[in-house]
């Protein structure tokens, strides 16, 4: 029982979804691998804390010290 709704793609055979599936699952697995190399190359990355971010302009802008903070005007 060959139900064309049954393949992905209507006008391809059945040999030629299985190849498009086989392709997309091979791309799959070298874009995994290629994530998964990056991560792994040692580079650290340090992402800045907003508590670390307003020391920083503390100390580059004096004058703006607390303006981070909300109070009375």
């Amino acid at each position: 029982m060959n139900l064309d709704h049954d393949r992905p793609y209507f006008n391809m055979s059945i040999a030629a979804c299985r190849r498009a599936g086989a392709m997309g699952g091979r791309r799959a697995a070298r874009n995994r691998r290629l994530r998964k190399s990056v991560q792994t190359e040692g580079i650290e990355v340090h992402l800045e804390t907003a508590a670390e971010a307003i020391a920083a302009l503390d100390a580059q802008f004096p004058w703006l010290r607390g303006a981070e903070r909300r109070g009375a005007r």
